[in-house]
């Protein structure tokens, strides 16, 4: 037997029955004959592993176990959806296209509630796969997607290409899952994004094989560089190229079709065999979406229809306070526990004093709750009819629940807080946040963690999150915490120290300045020195910081001098490592079409135009100030030359570059 030839003939049978049966839908052999070809591969591979390859079925069992996952810098940013709730939204949603072009089409297409995930193949091998981070920076779970058998290893063409998509977990594997670990009494998911989310942050990727996830991909960067001009002719790509797109995906031209097809899909929600949690419209065309722009956070050509939450009624049998990490008092419904869109509530914001007092919200009450965006539970309001009499009415707490001392409000604001600078339940937030993944992204030092440490003593401060190497020997006693999860964890706390400047700015927790300014304010001064130097006048010249953030800015760094000071000490990194812009007249506010192929890579040449203030897009348009032109470059430079823009050849640009 040739048995390099007979690798390649399992392989290319399991390969056909994996598309077969979880791209398409239409299962080609039995589960019976699938387990025999794959016990004869992996035996064949074991004792031929230079015939192994990369790309082999066998690599979807699941590996070695990881220590931590690496970081992963997105390309091109991946932003979120903006939310409409309702026709009239939807409406001005549309009108803001109509702004810029006429008779505009949409793809309408389910909301998967599930998690992003961003693939990226070389020559048609699956080379990486990243969570969505923050958008700029993700986590590499490449081991992992590579188990996901909707998810090809190998393309149909032998291209370079990025795409995104959603990874899931359907409701039956959802539920299989969850008996199975309550047979184990092992803590049950409370629903199937929060089972997917988990599956596919675990370490050993032979574990993530066993929860069988599931993917929909439906968009691709650069797609205009594909000839393909509009979302509909993508999707068509993508499942040309092997991947799994959502069949239940309609093209409409108006407003009245978009509202047709999400009252269709409200009403068959429930029959769906996986969570949706909306619809997203998509402009069609994409030769006009760089017309239309972004925000920081969203696209302007597309948003997500959000369904109306489920409403629920239970019983409000206490009001708790908590202690933000500012010392805010919030307010806290502490219920009967009650199932809302697949999760068990016993507790849902109250928001303040206010609201409760302006709803004639009392314990005891019959309330109505619901999840706001289906994430946050909130009481919505109470069952006044249903009173016996022997509810309390509300009265707002006057002394902080955990250190005691007396709370205040500010003239015209709503929340009360507590100003005492050493009360515990402040301090274990204010540590919980600087740990967080989006300030400095200590993994292993989550709540729990964060607390147990607090309440023994090791950390009450984040100086001492930095010394917990000094008390190394004391953690590996702790009940639960080994070696190897303690070394993992000084691992986590070493390397944030090299985190950009933004990333501590917004761990520092200064009132009001949130991820945005931190960046904001890190672009601007550059080194943390600078900062802390500044005036008000100064901040409030900078667009975004008002005079009130320029106020806490300045409060801050007077009352923290010994603080900062000490974080020096420790070599925690004080300067932004981001684009820095370089002053050049050459790129500032211009807009830059690449096209043709060049010599160095585009998200090299993209990211010296960023660079130096200009930015690039994909499409020629009447707002473009240059295309540069590569060799081979097709209709791009063509229209550049019809519409009179100015073209510069590669060694223009370099030129240029160098002034």
């Amino acid at each position: 037997m040739n048995i390099k030839l007979r690798i390649n003939e399992l392989t290319n049978i399991i390969n056909k029955a994996n598309e077969s049966y979880y791209v398409l839908d239409n299962p080609t052999i039995t589960d019976q004959e699938y387990d025999r070809y794959m016990q004869e591969l992996i035996i064949l591979e074991e004792e031929y592993p230079n015939l192994k390859k990369e790309t082999s079925p066998t690599q979807r069992i699941g590996g070695g176990v990881l220590n931590n996952f690496n970081k992963v810098t997105h390309k091109m940013p991946l932003l979120s959806l903006s939310n409409v709730f309702n026709e009239e939204e939807i409406i001005s949603f549309d009108n803001k296209i109509k702004q810029t072009i006429s008779n505009p089409k949409y793809t309408l297409s389910y909301k998967i509630d599930g998690l992003t995930v961003n693939l990226t193949y070389k020559k048609g091998i699956l080379v990486n796969a990243a969570t969505r981070g923050d958008g700029y920076v993700g986590e590499d779970i490449t081991n992992n997607a590579k188990t996901i058998k909707s998810i090809p290893l190998k393309l149909t063409e032998p291209i370079d290409i990025i795409v995104r998509g959603e990874i899931f977990m359907d409701n039956n594997t959802f539920l299989k899952l969850n008996n199975e670990r309550e047979q184990k009494k092992e803590s049950l998911f409370q629903n199937p994004r929060n089972a997917a989310a988990g599956s596919i942050r675990q370490l050993d990727s032979k574990v993530v094989a066993k929860r069988n996830l599931d993917t929909f991909i439906y968009y691709i960067f650069n797609a205009l560089d594909y000839n393909i001009k509009t979302h509909y002719e993508a999707l068509l790509y993508l499942k040309k190229l092997g991947f799994k797109t959502n069949l239940n995906t309609i093209l409409v031209n108006d407003v009245k079709d978009i509202m047709k097809f999400i009252n269709k899909v409200t009403k068959i929600r429930d029959e769906i065999p996986y969570e949706i949690d909306g619809i997203v419209i998509d402009l069609d065309d994409l030769t006009t979406r760089d017309k239309i722009g972004a925000t920081n956070k969203y696209p302007k050509w597309a948003t997500a229809y959000k369904f109306q939450p489920t409403e629920v009624t239970t019983k409000l049998i206490d009001i708790i306070f908590t202690v933000g990490r500012t010392g805010q008092i919030t307010p806290n419904a502490f219920l009967e526990p009650v199932k809302v869109s697949g999760s068990t509530i016993r507790r849902a914001t109250l928001h303040n004093e206010e609201n409760i007092i302006t709803k004639d919200i009392r314990v005891g009450d019959a309330v109505i709750i619901r999840k706001a965006g289906d994430v946050i539970p909130e009481v919505v309001r109470s069952l006044k009819e249903k009173r016996s009499g022997n509810e309390k009415k509300f009265k707002m707490i006057n002394k902080c629940p955990i250190c005691h001392e007396k709370i205040y409000k500010e003239n015209k604001m709503a929340d009360y807080f507590c100003i005492n600078e050493n009360c515990d339940a402040k301090n274990i937030e204010g540590l919980i946040h600087f740990a967080s993944r989006n300030a400095m992204n200590i993994t292993g030092l989550g709540d729990r963690i964060l607390e147990d440490f607090y309440n023994l003593g090791y950390v009450r401060s984040i100086i001492d999150i930095y010394n917990l190497k000094n008390k190394k020997e004391n953690l590996i006693e702790l009940f639960g915490f080994g070696e190897k999860s303690i070394n993992n964890l000084l691992e986590n706390i070493e390397r944030s120290k090299n985190n950009s400047l933004e990333k501590l700015l917004f761990g520092l927790g200064i009132k009001q300045v949130g991820e945005k300014n931190a960046k904001i304010l890190s672009k601007e001064y550059d080194d943390i020195d600078n900062l802390i130097n500044a005036t008000i006048e100064e901040l409030t010249n900078i667009k975004d910081i008002g005079s009130v953030i320029a106020y806490n800015i300045v409060d801050y760094f007077n009352n923290n001098k010994a603080l900062i000071k000490e974080l020096k000490k420790l070599n925690i990194n004080m300067k932004y490592l981001g684009i820095k812009e370089i002053k050049n007249i050459n790129f500032n506010n211009k807009t830059f079409v690449l096209t043709g192929t060049l010599s160095i890579s585009r998200e090299k040449a993209s990211l010296e135009i960023e660079k130096r203030g200009g930015k690039t897009s994909n499409s020629v348009t009447s707002k473009t100030d240059v295309v540069i032109v590569g060799s081979d470059a097709g209709s791009k430079e063509k229209k550049a030359i019809e519409l009179g823009i100015t073209i510069w050849k590669e060694k223009d640009f370099l030129d240029k570059i160098k002034q």
